[in-house]
């Protein structure tokens, strides 16, 4: 079965928890890593786990995203998520309010 991985990255997320996987003809899994090592780490292993492709979300962004292709050699497809530039200031505000309410509910 041919096997495609998403990535997102944040300092909030619990790798162990935040995971999702589902299927229909490719198994799809959805993992979350908090920093740049670990995403290192994670690509590295599902490369090895023969996972077919991955796409990263907008966090990794261009020059990082090219390091982790270089970290396979080319050999497995990454791609990953961008935005258009005028809409950063609503993503950075987005993100700043969500990191704000999440350390007021702790």
């Amino acid at each position: 079965m041919k096997k495609y991985a998403f990535l997102l990255m944040g300092d909030s997320f619990v790798p162990e928890q935040h995971t999702a996987e589902f299927g229909t003809g490719i198994k799809t899994c959805i993992y979350t890593v908090r920093n740049k090592q670990e995403a290192r780490e994670k690509v590295i292993q599902l490369k090895d786990e023969g996972f077919g492709a991955i796409e990263l979300c907008g966090a990794f962004g261009r020059d990082f995203a090219l390091e982790l292709i270089g970290l396979t050699n080319g050999e497995l497809p990454i791609g990953y998520c961008v935005n258009e530039p005028e809409q950063d200031h609503l993503f950075a505000e987005f993100f700043n309010n969500q990191s704000k309410s999440s350390a007021s509910k702790r």
